[in-house]
């Protein structure tokens, strides 16, 4: 029950925070898929914790182990099991809130709607589950990339300090040379200096992460209820800290003429084209050919290292204290999930769409 995502290309994720590890397995997969697990690493490398000061200090590795579902570096069409174990993870900083409710977690919740739940460091609703989620986004881009999709996504907020830049001006080349992963460095630097400002005041700070996917052909999406944009914004709102998503011209659409949002048509030689791109690559729910681009909102992380009022499971007024490794800014490490969720999403549609057309 909502542990599994996607129709053709399909996800379960498995694992807690504390747990002895986590897992995905991948169904659908196409046979003869080439799986480059050092690839997968490097996707992993970029979500894992204790990357930098303005990261989680808690060190884990995030080594991953294939299963099954491949043989002699190519995949079999079977389920590709992929696991990562846990190897620093401390739950005594977490026994303090064995009954208690942190603010904003999803403590209380947990504990109303199954009965029980695991507090170290969130159990299930931890952003650690993210990591299966990044090495299935992994597989997911391998096969884009036989098509030529390029997925990149970046941060453009953090706090206060925004990257007003559109994408078509930035190097996507600069993303990884900062530790916020901002592809401006004079921007990044000022977004550096501030995370670490509010790390040092024992407190947290939100942020947005920008995505565009180019060379996305056109057909994909499935209205009426399971059109693109629909799918990309429910993948978006399941990782962990999302408050909100936009795609295209997004709310600031809302100011515009239809004369002014309107995409007007060309040809490009054979190809249709679009002089603008308000759409975000996307018409009626289906891509278009054109780039598509998202901006995804991040929350401040809940935990703060400063007490906080709340209450306990007998109803007991208590106050919460900050303990353990947590992100003072969660967007650097959301970077890779974001393209990973994107990955997964336009994968399913591609395979998706080889079943819409009768091709005689």
């Amino acid at each position: 029950m909502g542990n599994s995502f996607g129709k053709v290309f399909k996800i379960s994720t498995f694992g807690e925070s504390h747990g002895k590890g986590l897992g995905v397995i991948i169904d659908g997969c196409p046979a003869g898929l080439p799986i480059d697990e050092a690839f997968i690493r490097q996707e992993l490398q970029r979500r894992k914790p204790g990357q930098s000061k303005i990261t989680t200090q808690r060190k884990e590795e995030d080594e991953c182990q294939i299963l099954s579902g491949v043989f002699e570096g190519k995949s079999t069409g079977t389920p590709i099991a992929i696991v990562i174990m846990n190897t620093d993870q401390k739950s005594k900083d977490y026994s303090h809130i064995a009954d208690k409710y942190r603010p904003s977690h999803a403590d209380y919740t947990y504990q109303e709607k199954f009965g029980v739940r695991d507090y170290r460091g969130g159990g299930r609703s931890s952003a650690r589950e993210t990591a299966a989620r990044v090495a299935a986004g992994a597989v997911a881009k391998l096969f884009l990339k036989h098509i030529g999709v390029e997925i990149n996504a970046y941060v453009s907020q953090a706090g206060h300090i925004k990257l007003d830049k559109p994408y078509q001006e930035l190097d996507f080349a600069e993303i990884e040379k900062n530790i916020v992963r901002c592809p401006d460095p004079e921007v990044a630097q000022d977004m550096i200096d501030y995370i670490d400002e509010i790390r040092k005041n024992r407190d947290t700070v939100g942020g947005v992460v920008s995505c565009v996917a180019k060379n996305v052909p056109v057909g994909l999406g499935e209205p009426v209820f399971d059109r693109l944009h629909a799918d990309l914004g429910k993948s978006m709102l399941s990782i962990n800290a999302v408050k909100g998503f936009e795609y295209g011209s997004g709310f600031e659409g809302v100011t515009m003429l239809g004369s002014e949002h309107n995409d007007a048509f060309y040809m490009d030689g054979d190809t249709v084209r679009t002089k603008t791109n308000h759409s975000g690559g996307i018409q009626g729910g289906i891509s278009n050919g054109e780039d598509i681009y998202f901006r995804v909102a991040f929350k401040p992380v809940a935990t703060i290292m400063k007490d906080q009022d709340s209450v306990n499971q007998a109803g007991d007024q208590v106050t919460v204290s900050g303990k353990g490794r947590h992100d003072p800014c969660v967007v650097p490490r959301a970077v890779p999930i974001v393209e990973a969720m994107a990955a997964l999403v336009l994968a399913d549609f591609v395979l998706l769409k080889r079943l819409n057309k009768l091709d005689v």
